[in-house]
C-alpha cells in the first residue's frame, strides 16, 4: 500500500536535504520535483515554448548538466507560473507518489496541489536571510562567484514570485507539520522530520 510524504517550502529551506534523508529512513523513493522544473527551463534555455519543453521531457533530462545552475533556478520558477507548464507534469508527479513502496516529493505544491491526500505534509521554511546564506555558501562552494545581496535579492524575488502566483501559489497546507529550519542543524532537523513521518506511521 502507497504512503506519501509531501515536502514543500521556499528556496533553500533544507526541504531537499530532509526529502533526501526521510526516504533514506524509511526505503522510500524520492522525487525532487523542482528538478522537473529545472529541467523545463533548461530547454527553454535551448528555445523551446516553456509549454512543449514541459511535455517534451523524458527522463534523461534529469540527469543533463546545468540544472543547479541560477539561470535553470530563475527560468524554473518562471515555468512553474505557468498553468500549462503545471498541468504537463502533474500526471508524472501523481504517478510517482503512488509507488507501492512509498514515495517521497518535495516542492512548492506537493502538499496543497500534487497530493493533496498525502499521510504526511510537511512545509519547511527558514528566514531569508538564512536561506540566502546557504545558497550563498553552496554557489561559492561550487566555483561561482557572487556577492550575497545578489543571491538574497535573488531569495527574495523567487519567494515573491513563488507565493504571489494565480495557479498554485507557494503555501503551507492547511495540514501541514511547519518547521522552520532557521536554527537548527541538519541533524536536528533530519530527527524531526523522521519523527513527524514515523509518528503518522504508526497511526491507525
Amino acid at each position: 500500500m502507497s504512503f506519501t510524504v509531501a515536502i514543500d517550502g521556499p528556496a533553500a529551506a533544507g526541504k531537499g536535504t530532509l526529502s533526501r534523508a526521510v526516504a533514506g529512513a524509511f526505503g522510500f523513493r524520492h522525487l525532487d520535483t523542482g528538478l522537473l522544473y529545472r529541467a523545463t527551463g533548461m530547454r527553454v534555455l535551448d528555445g523551446l515554448d516553456p509549454v512543449a519543453a514541459a511535455e517534451a521531457l523524458v527522463p534523461s533530462d534529469l540527469e543533463r548538466e546545468g540544472l543547479r545552475s541560477a539561470e535553470a533556478a530563475a527560468e524554473a520558477s518562471r515555468a512553474a507560473a505557468i498553468p500549462g507548464v503545471r498541468a504537463a507534469l502533474l500526471a508524472f508527479q501523481r504517478d510517482f507518489a503512488r509507488d507501492p513502496d512509498g514515495a517521497v516529493l518535495d516542492g512548492r505544491d506537493i502538499g496543497t496541489v500534487i497530493c493533496p491526500e498525502a499521510e504526511v505534509k510537511l512545509f519547511v521554511t527558514a528566514r531569508a536571510e538564512i536561506r540566502a546564506r546557504r545558497r550563498f555558501e553552496e554557489l561559492r562552494a561550487g566555483g561561482a562567484e557572487t556577492q550575497f545581496e545578489t543571491v538574497l535579492a535573488d531569495v527574495r524575488e523567487r519567494d515573491a514570485r513563488d507565493m504571489d502566483r494565480a495557479d498554485a501559489p507557494l503555501r503551507p497546507a492547511k495540514d501541514a507539520v511547519v518547521l522552520d529550519t532557521s536554527d537548527l542543524t541538519i541533524a536536528e532537523a533530519t530527527a524531526r522530520a523522521v519523527q513527524i513521518v514515523a509518528s503518522r506511521r504508526r497511526m491507525p
